[in-house]
């Protein structure tokens, strides 16, 4: 019984030869017996049943075979003696872990590239061990640790590094070059980011998005905007790290070509793991300078030809050419190989289309062989102008990218101050204009008009300045529109009344009535002409680059194109003829669209001291435009019009950013953007806004707004402020997280229901 004593003293005098000899069976138990490895050869190995792997995954048996070729077997096979019904071996092995590998060595064996007596390592399991071989073949397959991604792309900069190319390691793991190409771009991340990735903080799909630009810094500074928010997508990260770049699908680019950009030091961002349309140029100024330079160069070439002037721009404004006059040229004829060529074509085109007739549709290869042929013939018909002599010396010529970044040339502009004077005429009667375009340049003083020199002036305009506000400069109190802004917007409202007046002949008869009236009982008279009444074609000084592409704009210069394909201009007599003949629905729609040129709502700087326009009269002129926009129904969200960073959101204050979106979304939404910086608040708002239909107070009609005692109606900055339930909250304000990242779960809530 005394050895059952608990007492400490005692416990430790009765047990000691006790626990030493535990502490022995244990360190005996601990010592483990691995199974022996043996070289068995070949044709002694045979596929076990007891193998689990029966669906083929991963690489295939010819690969891991080609694999093996080259470096050898890197991993035994585990193999166990076949016994016979005695129980007795026969000299063959069992194959339950390694099948694949059995197969790629007998492929080998097959091609001969490999003896069938050739000695395999093996692990040979004691026949006597209770370790089942389905046991081996599962454990060998569940037990085994994928590589994780992070560590492929290390090693493979490790084998760059060490002197293999991108074919070799592709070839060595029987891969694309491209995707070693991902593999080691993915490895260049900051550091920073390949830890994050490392511990699952970041997705494969995020990463793949920050290797679009190089530079770590910027890297790690997007990455410490978007942690902490929801708005983690691989796009919004792209954006980020290329929202001060410039496509390489820009006509800047296009034009300049990629490859002269980056032999002149440019750097191009790519993605390898998506489309990129041929990726993003990160210095704009450098395309600037060479997409003017190369302009340079071709209205050089073109100062042969004789101009007077040549003005060259990468964006022409809209209405760059009015109050000009545009020469008439007559086509250059086709020269007598050129003829024959094109007498070949269209008989081929016409054969074609008299062959294929009868069918309902064209077989693929003709209908591309007729595409071919009508681009060809097109070449040939669309011939150059040839043009007077005499009217070269005082013309210009417009040198600017079109919209696919190809080089446009528009001949033949007279301004009004070259325009050659009566008395100047009248002395040189007809000497002007004997010789065609290429006749001698060289004039005497008569034909020449003063001031007219023989040489030609390249200048250059710039693009229209448009700069947003600072954030220093921005106290959050709502201040007044910048004045130029007001008259971009005033442009577009101007250029929209100018297209729905001219489909509105009734509107635009009362319009010049109006004129008529005012002009007769409120003038002080008119001299010079039975009639005074004239349109001027207003130029808008101050527009938006993107002007010249809205829909409006081009409404006008088709309808504009047509008419002036039909009118016989440069005869009076004819014209009056002609415009006699037309009907009455004719006669009113070409008024309507004539006038429409006049049409000016355009807010300007008022000047007390008489040159330009009055307080009084700039009031007036708005008035009557709000009458007019009234009559024709504008809207300005239908003629093209909509709130985008460049085009507003970032030229007003962040007070006005949150206005907009105050009156279109509501209150909650306004909250939620106010921590933001103006930059990301333009963006957002931007998104925010697009197809609600909000107007500025600028572009709103008045109208339309009274109708609504809050806002206005559909197309003037419809209000949105109705209460949501906390079910429709996400779906209806539908803004990314990290707009509400700094904010309390409960306070988004209560501002997103206000």
């Amino acid at each position: 019984m005394v050895g059952l004593r608990v007492a400490g003293s005692e416990v430790g005098r009765v047990a000691p030869g006790a626990r030493r000899g535990e502490d022995l069976m244990a360190q005996a138990a601990q010592k483990i017996t691995l199974s022996s490895s043996r070289d068995i050869p070949f044709d002694k190995l045979v596929l076990s049943q007891s193998n689990v792997r029966r669906i083929k995954a991963g690489v295939s048996v010819e690969e891991l075979a080609e694999d093996i070729a080259r470096r050898g077997l890197l991993q035994g096979l585990s193999v166990r003696p076949v016994l016979d019904a005695d129980g007795v071996e026969t000299g063959k092995f069992e194959i339950p872990a390694g099948g694949r590998r059995f197969q790629a060595l007998a492929l080998l064996v097959k091609q001969k590239r490999l003896a069938k007596t050739v000695p395999v390592p093996c692990v040979l399991r004691d026949v006597t061990s209770d370790i089942l071989a389905e046991d081996d073949s599962l454990a060998e397959n569940m037990q085994r640790v994928a590589l994780h991604p992070l560590d492929q792309f290390r090693a493979f900069v490790a084998l760059r590094e060490k002197g293999q190319g991108e074919e070799a390691i592709a070839a060595a793991f029987f891969v694309t070059p491209q995707i070693v190409k991902q593999r080691l771009k993915l490895a260049s991340v900051a550091p920073a980011l390949l830890e994050v990735y490392a511990e699952d903080g970041m997705t494969l799909e995020q990463l793949m998005a920050f290797t679009v630009n190089p530079d770590h810094v910027r890297q790690v500074q997007v990455w410490d905007a978007v942690k902490n928010s929801w708005n983690k997508e691989p796009y919004s990260i792209r954006r980020m790290l290329t929202e001060t770049s410039v496509r390489a699908s820009d006509r800047r680019a296009v034009f300049v070509g990629v490859d002269v950009y980056e032999a002149a030091g440019g750097v191009v961002l790519r993605d390898l793991f998506q489309g990129d349309d041929g990726g993003w140029l990160e210095d704009p100024a450098l395309l600037d300078r060479l997409a003017a330079d190369k302009l340079q160069a071709e209205a050089q070439a073109i100062t042969a030809e004789g101009w007077k002037w040549i003005e060259v721009s990468t964006d022409l404004p809209y209405g760059y050419s009015h109050g000009l006059r545009r020469l008439v040229g007559d086509p250059s004829p086709l020269s007598a190989d050129e003829a024959a060529d094109h007498a070949k074509l269209l008989a081929e085109y016409r054969a074609l289309e008299e062959e294929y007739s009868g069918q309902d549709e064209y077989p693929e290869e003709i209908d591309a062989r007729l595409g071919e042929l009508e681009a060809a013939i097109e070449a040939f018909e669309q011939r150059p102008l040839i043009f007077d002599a005499a009217e070269i010396v005082r013309a210009g010529v417009f040198v600017t990218l079109d919209r696919d970044g190809s080089l446009a040339v528009y001949r033949g502009y007279v301004r009004p101050e070259d325009e050659p004077r009566e008395e100047t005429v009248a002395n040189c009667g007809d000497d002007l204009g004997v010789a065609g375009q290429g006749a001698d340049a060289s004039v005497s003083a008569c034909q020449l008009p003063a001031g007219l020199s023989a040489a030609t002036v390249i200048t250059s305009g710039g693009q229209p300045f448009s700069a947003g506000l600072p954030d220093d400069d921005d106290d959050g109190a709502l201040k007044p529109l910048p004045e130029r802004l007001v008259m971009e917007l005033t442009a577009h409202r101007t250029l929209a009344l100018r297209e729905a007046i001219g489909r509105s002949p009734d509107v635009a008869l009362t319009l010049l009535l109006m004129k008529l009236v005012n002009d007769t009982f409120r003038s002080s008279g008119a001299s010079g002409s039975c009639l005074e009444a004239s349109v001027r074609p207003i130029y808008m000084s101050a527009q938006a680059p993107d002007l010249k592409d809205s829909p409006v704009a081009k409404a006008v210069d088709d309808r504009h194109a047509a008419w002036e394909a039909e009118l016989p201009l440069g005869d009076d007599a004819v014209l009056w003829d002609y415009l006699s003949a037309l009907d009455q629905a004719s006669r009113l729609a070409l008024l309507a669209h004539c006038l429409s040129f006049g049409v000016n709502a355009l807010h300007e700087k008022v000047n007390p001291y008489g040159a330009g326009i009055s307080a009084s009269g700039l009031t007036r002129r708005m008035a009557q435009s709000e009458i007019v926009a009234q009559a024709v129904d504008l809207d300005m969200v239908t003629a093209g019009w909509e709130p985008t960073a460049d085009s507003y959101l970032n030229r007003v204050p962040k007070a006005r950013i949150l206005e907009a979106v105050r009156e279109a979304k509501g209150e909650g939404t306004a909250q939620l953007l106010d921590h933001l910086k103006k930059g990301e608040m333009a963006t957002e708002a931007e998104r925010l806004l697009k197809g609600c239909g909000w107007l500025p107070e600028v572009l709103r009609r008045s109208d339309l707004a009274a109708l609504d005692g809050n806002g206005a109606a559909e197309g003037q900055g419809a209000l949105n402020e109705e209460p949501l339930g906390a079910a429709g909250i996400d779906a209806e304000i539908n803004l990314p997280a990290f707009l509400m990242a700094d904010l309390p779960v409960e306070s988004t809530a209560m501002m997103a229901a206000e």
